[in-house]
C-alpha cells in the first residue's frame, strides 16, 4: 500500500502489518507538538486498519531525543506561555504512550538510534523491542532540571526495579544497547542493517498463533487496573514536569544545555 505521510510521521500497511515512523530527522525526531499529533493521528489510523500488528521506529539517524529544548525556549518570553506549551507537549506525549498500551494488536519498536528524554515512553509501551547495536537510552532530565516524564517514573521502576531506575536518573546514566537487552528493556539486539529483519522475524512468528489470543493477552496484561494506575503515574509526571519547568534555573539549565549541544 501507498503510505501516508504527514509532516511528522508516515505510516504504512505492509501486508497487515503497520509501520509508524517518527519524521523529523533533521532534528533527530525530537519531540514538539505538531510531531505528538501527526503520531496521534497515525495512530488513530493505524487502529482502523486492525493490523496484525504495530511497529514504531523513526527515520533518520536518532529514534527520538525527547522533548525540543528549542521548543520550550521559544516560549520562555512568559512562564504561563512555557507551561501553557509544555502541557501540550507532555499531556500529548503521554496521551501516545496510553493510545500504545490500548491498541488492539502487538505493539513492536524499532529502536534504530538513540532514546533519550520522554521518547522513552514510546520503548516502554512495545511488547517487543528491537535495538540497533550503536543505539543507547539516556534521561538528560537532571542535566537541565525538568521533571522525568515520559514513563521514566511511571513505567521503568516496574520493569527493571525502583533502585536501578533511581541510579539512572540520578547518575543521568547511559544505558548501551546491551545492556538493555540484560535489563530486559529489549528483547533483541543487532546491527542497524538488520533491525528490520529481526522485526519480520517476529511478525511471522506472531503469525503462527492466534491474533485473538494476542489480543485476549495484551488485554489481560494491560487490564484496566493496571492501565489506570500507569495514567494516575504519568499526570503526576506531568505536573512535576510542570512544576519545575517554569522555574528560572531551569531556563538557565536549557539555555546551558543549548550552548554545550551546539
Amino acid at each position: 500500500m501507498t503510505p501516508t505521510v504527514h509532516r511528522f510521521a508516515a505510516i504504512e500497511n505492509r501486508d497487515g502489518v503497520v509501520w509508524i515512523w517518527l519524521n523529523r530527522p533533521d532534528r533527530h525526531n525530537s519531540l514538539v507538538p505538531n510531531l505528538i499529533s501527526d503520531l496521534k493521528s497515525a495512530l488513530t489510523d493505524a487502529a482502523q486498519q486492525k493490523p496484525r500488528a504495530l511497529v514504531v521506529t523513526a527515520k533518520g539517524s536518532s529514534f527520538s531525543t525527547g522533548g525540543d529544548i528549542a521548543g520550550f525556549l521559544d516560549h520562555r518570553a512568559s512562564l504561563q506561555d512555557l507551561k501553557d506549551y509544555a502541557q501540550e507537549l507532555v499531556s500529548g506525549l503521554h496521551g501516545i504512550i496510553l493510545d500504545l498500551i490500548d491498541f488492539p494488536a502487538p505493539v513492536l519498536a524499532a529502536l534504530n538510534g538513540p532514546v533519550t528524554g520522554g521518547s522513552v515512553g514510546l520503548m516502554l509501551a512495545a511488547d517487543l523491542v528491537a535495538m540497533a547495536e550503536h543505539a543507547f537510552l539516556q534521561p538528560y532530565y537532571s542535566k537541565v532540571g525538568f521533571g522525568p516524564d515520559g514513563g521514566w517514573t511511571a513505567l521503568l521502576p516496574d520493569r527493571i526495579g525502583t533502585g536501578r531506575a533511581l541510579e539512572i536518573q540520578y547518575r543521568n546514566k547511559r544505558i548501551s544497547a546491551a545492556e538493555a537487552l540484560r535489563m530486559g528493556l529489549v528483547s533483541a539486539v543487532c546491527p542497524l542493517s538488520e533491525l528490520e529483519a529481526q522485526i519480520s522475524k517476529w511478525v511471522e512468528d506472531l503469525g503462527k498463533g492466534s491474533s485473538r489470543t494476542h489480543l485476549a493477552t495484551r488485554q489481560g496484561v494491560w487490564d484496566e487496573a493496571r492501565r489506570e494506575t500507569v495514567r494516575q503515574r504519568l499526570d503526576q509526571e506531568k505536573d512535576r514536569f510542570l512544576e519545575l519547568v517554569a522555574l528560572p534555573e531551569t531556563v538557565d539549565g536549557m539555555l546551558d544545555f543549548t550552548r554545550k549541544r551546539a
